[in-house]
């Protein structure tokens, strides 16, 4: 049997191949939309995809499950578990609690694991070559290593109205009586790993074993206790910020994401190109620079979205694709560096990355507003001047932002703040995050919608180590 994790750093996000090497059959679990990654692996190992699933309908990120079922052929399975609200709009096989398949040697049984979501499936894997007993367990947003998956997503994201609580005692119950009814030595391969906001205390390894989650979990204790109201209170608490498009992504994703196919080529453009879509206002142009270069001049009208493991969701955070349809022209250095970004994109259903251009010389330009954390310091400690009566908003998480901000600050996560539009208390603000990079991504897109935004340079990070610096030449001169 082979069992390989492919796992995308920007959304922290794991999908899965299992193999069946005797037969040369194999399993794609969870996959991404940009599919060609699963297609080469397969054929890596000579390997024919003839199954794809997925664990349940995901909030952070498209299905790429109907895009490699269209490619490849392969039978698609998909929960159907759940209720009647729960039910997948579109064609596919359904997948009941128990309900087994083969994958030649291997049997893949589905388990009904409630709790993150309502239809969730988890996958128990037994490789019939060596054993006739269960050895892995793809266990998809239900057990991560060191926590479980949450469940206020769909309060968060679906427009539910306080199915937390009911979640939370769905998953206490898939835990003791699905999970922490295994043997032990299963190997527990989950869908996300740290940095996802798909649970609050993620590990960074990428397994784990039933024995090692039933000993040393957070949740352990409780489930131990039979003590359900405390573990629903322990896993409450705490919850990162929810990303305003995971609404989204719930919608395409149980509708049925939109099948690609083979995608074109990215067009080039000149400047004047670029000049002409512009003005037009036929496209969006993409900055995928940095924010200190963003800072020395970019685009007018352009949305920043530094290129890199975060593009999915900076892009996510600032456009949406259920309101714009415009062209995006990426800048890009090459063809293949604006394609990885386009993937990027795809990954979160924005899908009009069509265009590249290597430089913005010759396209009209500005420079972002900014202010020094001494600047913004002495300005407030003074009174005087507009910098000093100016809003401030904190766009770092709500957990970033309780241990500890700038006073006077507002908290405004980055990943919605473009959907609570309403809750700016003013048109013209100062923003800041922890360093700058999220705070870049949500200033271009605040610009965009008619705010005239001023960006504390250096951000939360630097306003704090200006303040010890102040500190320590008064301390110096005492």
């Amino acid at each position: 049997m082979l069992l390989e994790r492919i796992y995308e750093e920007g959304l922290a996000q794991a999908s899965y191949l299992v193999g069946c090497q005797r037969q040369g059959k194999a399993l794609v679990v969870d996959p991404r939309r940009d599919i060609q990654i699963y297609l080469d692996l397969a054929a890596k190992h000579g390997l024919t995809i003839t199954h794809v699933t997925e664990t349940h309908i995901h909030a952070d990120f498209l299905s790429g499950s109907r895009e490699l079922a269209a490619a490849t052929g392969a039978e698609l399975l998909v929960s159907g578990e759940g209720g009647a609200d729960w039910q997948y709009g579109f064609d596919a096989t359904r997948l009941m609690h128990q309900d087994t398949f083969a994958l030649g040697n291997i049997t893949v049984q589905a388990l009904h694991t409630p709790g993150h979501t309502p239809e969730h499936l988890s996958y128990l894997i037994t490789d019939g070559a060596v054993t006739d007993q269960p050895g892995y367990l793809l266990s998809g947003d239900f057990v991560f290593a060191g926590d479980v998956g949450r469940p206020d997503l769909l309060d968060e994201a679906a427009g539910g109205v306080n199915t937390r609580f009911g979640g939370a005692q769905a998953l206490f119950q898939s835990l003791k009586n699905v999970f922490l009814a295994l043997p032990d030595h299963v190997q527990v391969h989950p869908g996300h790993g740290a940095g996802s906001p798909c649970g609050k205390a993620l590990g960074a390894i990428p397994s784990s074993t039933v024995g090692y989650e039933r000993l040393y979990a957070w949740w352990a204790p409780f489930l131990k206790d039979d003590d359900a109201a405390a573990f629903t209170d322990a896993l409450l608490a705490g919850q990162p910020d929810a990303h305003a498009y995971f609404a989204r992504m719930k919608r395409q994703n149980k509708q049925g994401p939109a099948i690609l196919g083979e995608l074109a080529e990215m067009r080039e453009l000149t400047d004047s190109q670029v000049t002409d879509e512009l003005a037009a206002d036929q496209a969006i142009f993409i900055d995928t620079r940095s924010q200190a270069e963003v800072h020395e001049g970019t685009v007018v009208g352009s949305l920043n979205v530094p290129a890199g493991n975060s593009a999915s969701n900076y892009a996510a955070w600032v456009i949406d694709p259920e309101e714009e349809d415009r062209d995006l022209i990426v800048l890009a250095p090459s063809q293949a560096a604006a394609e990885t970004f386009r993937d990027a994109l795809l990954r979160v259903g924005i899908d009009g990355a069509n265009a590249w251009t290597t430089s913005i010389d010759g396209l009209e330009q500005y420079i972002p507003e900014i202010i020094t954390p001494e600047e913004f310091i002495e300005a407030r400690e003074s009174g005087d001047g507009e910098l000093a009566e100016l809003p401030l908003i904190d766009v770092r998480s709500k957990n970033e932002f309780a241990e500890g901000s700038i006073p006077g600050a507002q908290q405004l996560s980055g990943g919605s703040a473009m959907w609570r539009l309403d809750e700016l208390p003013a048109k013209r603000i100062i923003t800041f995050c922890q360093s700058g990079v999220r705070n870049s991504v949500v200033a271009s897109g605040l610009r965009r919608a008619g705010y005239s935004v001023v960006e504390l340079e250096g951000s939360y990070a630097g306003w704090f180590a200006a303040q010890q610096r102040i500190q320590q030449r008064t301390s110096q001169h005492a």
